[in-house]
């Protein structure tokens, strides 16, 4: 057929198929279609796709579907992911939107990381660890073996663990590694620190020792308390060690020369824990900067200044109850800007500027329930049974690992949290290495430890 007499069927036709119905239009596209050879149903598909299929993303400006992506949750979007190259590119390349989910799931956002398909990566990996929590399969454990009586006090730094023992030593220990860096000959040890040079031992003999790694030399005694002592902290800034005893008193001491420069009296019970910290906020009565010491016995947690000058005066004492059957915990935090305790009452915060009770979490059967670590999102807590995760957003546990029976301390001596940082959000970094360690019976060192990433 010519193309003039073409044209003028074409047009005839097209003006006879307007004027018919739609179901005599389908009839006719139906007989069409019967009619046709594979170069036109080839013809007829992919012209199809481009009237019906309209690929939004692919349409929209970039900064529309960013937009419109940001109402959709992580899991759809993983599988619009699936969808095509171009919705994968797009949809990974939305930073936003993942490090929202990130954030959502509990896990720390660096602002200064501007690959686009990082936080995708971020978020795979993520949800993969949190499955793991929520179901009860993030951890594995290990023992350390060495000493030959009753371990009483640990101590954890930058992947290393101090064990103090009742056989007269103490030993570092590489955890990812559980070989013994150290063991150096000691008194009895309620309490222990250490940093790379020295180690810092309170003892059941009422005395404070300071000892060199390398040789095992003591190079200083500090002799003034009248019991047990059960908590040392130092600074070597402002050369002071401060020691929480029995005999109801706390002690500060020059560190370099072993002088007792103060002895803090007001405690009626022993006092089992002393955090040498610096403020990290503004009030009437310190500034960000200032040393703050905090010290514990069963029922009371007293704050004092601290610095170079020798006397100084009680700021405050806080508790959560006159009732002395509710005793606190042994467990204390402090990082500058919140205290936190427990006791049977539930976990307790207080606000460090004003000294206020911001607030008071009860989980279910709270009663046996210890801190070990206070975060920004999660908190680290513990029975006789159980490790427990909480999510202090939501107050919710979400997840637990069982404990063997350990050894019992009133002090909390012989149980400690490992690394910390994850306790402020997880990165895919901080979640490594040791969660937890805890004495056994039978002279061990139990650990917890995260299981890599699968």
């Amino acid at each position: 057929m010519e193309k003039k007499d073409f044209e003028a069927w074409l047009d005839n036709i097209s003006v006879t198929f307007l004027s018919l119905t739609d179901l005599q239009k389908n009839e006719t596209l139906d007989h069409l279609i019967s009619l046709s050879g594979a170069v036109q149903l080839r013809h007829l598909s992919n012209n199809l796709e481009i009237l019906l299929k309209r690929d939004f993303l692919k349409l929209l400006p970039l900064e529309l579907s960013f937009y419109l992506l940001k109402w959709l949750d992580p899991q759809t979007l993983l599988t619009c992911c699936l969808v095509s190259k171009q919705w994968n590119k797009v949809i990974s390349a939305c930073t936003e939107v993942w490090q929202t989910a990130c954030k959502n799931l509990g896990w720390q956002i660096d602002d200064s990381v501007q690959d686009s398909l990082h936080w995708k990566k971020v978020y795979l990996k993520a949800i993969l660890r949190m499955k793991q929590l929520k179901d009860h399969e993030a951890f594995e454990t290990s023992s350390l073996i060495g000493h030959s009586a009753r371990v009483y006090a640990l101590y954890y730094k930058d992947g290393l663990l101090c064990t103090g023992s009742d056989d007269l030593s103490a030993k570092l220990w590489d955890v990812s590694t559980g070989q013994c860096i150290y063991g150096i000959q000691t008194h009895t040890c309620a309490a222990v620190k250490f940093d790379e040079q020295k180690l810092v031992t309170g003892s059941f003999d009422n005395t404070v020792a300071c000892w060199e790694w390398s040789s095992g030399a003591k190079t200083q005694h500090f002799r003034g308390h009248t019991g047990a002592v059960f908590s040392v902290d130092y600074n070597d800034e402002l050369d002071v060690l401060v020691s929480g005893s029995a005999d109801f008193t706390v002690k500060v001491w020059a560190l370099s020369t072993g002088t007792c420069l103060n002895t803090l009296t007001g405690h009626t019970e022993w006092v089992t824990k002393v955090v040498l910290q610096k403020c990290k906020v503004k009030s009437l009565m310190h500034s960000p900067g200032d040393y703050i010491l905090l010290s514990a016995d069963k029922y009371e947690i007293k704050i004092w200044p601290i610095g170079r000058e020798i006397n100084c005066k009680c700021l405050k004492t806080l508790s959560v109850s006159e009732d002395r059957s509710i005793s606190l915990q042994p467990r204390l935090h402090f990082d500058g800007k919140y205290i936190v305790c427990s006791s049977a009452l539930g976990l307790y915060q207080w606000d460090f500027a004003s000294y206020d009770i911001l607030r008071v979490i009860k989980p279910p059967d709270f009663s046996n329930v210890s801190l070990l670590g206070f975060g920004e999102i999660f908190a680290l807590l513990f029975d006789n049974r159980y490790l427990y995760i909480m999510d202090l957003r939501t107050e919710k546990l979400i997840s637990r690992w069982p404990l063997p029976e350990y050894r019992k301390s009133k002090r909390g001596s012989s149980f400690l949290a490992g690394e910390m940082s994850w306790l402020n959000g997880l990165n895919g970094q901080n979640d490594m290495g040791l969660v937890f360690a805890t004495s056994m019976p039978d002279h061990s060192i139990h650990l917890v430890l995260w299981k890599e990433h699968g």
